[in-house]
């Protein structure tokens, strides 16, 4: 058994200035997230409006396919044009971590 993790570090428009504009950019990406069939949530940065931090794990029993999915859902964040990903956290863990 393997599990991974991403925490993505986003940058949201000058126009989040407020918590209720912030999830309603965080929201949709979360969504799209879940269906890659991983576990996904706003885990950072909650207090600050223009700034969000979205975790993903996934589990699998093959590390390709833990890897497969992690650089799926980095490419969906990547392409979304409303905010600007800022960097990439990853971690894979296997059965001897």
């Amino acid at each position: 058994m393997f599990t991974g993790t991403a925490v993505f570090d986003l940058l949201l428009p000058g126009d989040s200035r407020s918590l209720k504009a912030k999830r309603s950019y965080v929201r949709p990406i979360v969504a799209a997230l879940r269906r890659f069939e991983v576990s996904a949530a706003e885990v950072g940065a909650l207090d600050l409006h223009g700034r969000a931090e979205i975790g993903v794990a996934v589990v699998a029993a093959e590390a390709s396919h833990v890897r497969e999915v992690l650089e799926s859902c980095e490419r969906l964040v990547a392409t979304r044009p409303e905010v600007e990903l800022l960097s990439v956290r990853r971690r894979l863990h296997g059965a001897d971590d």
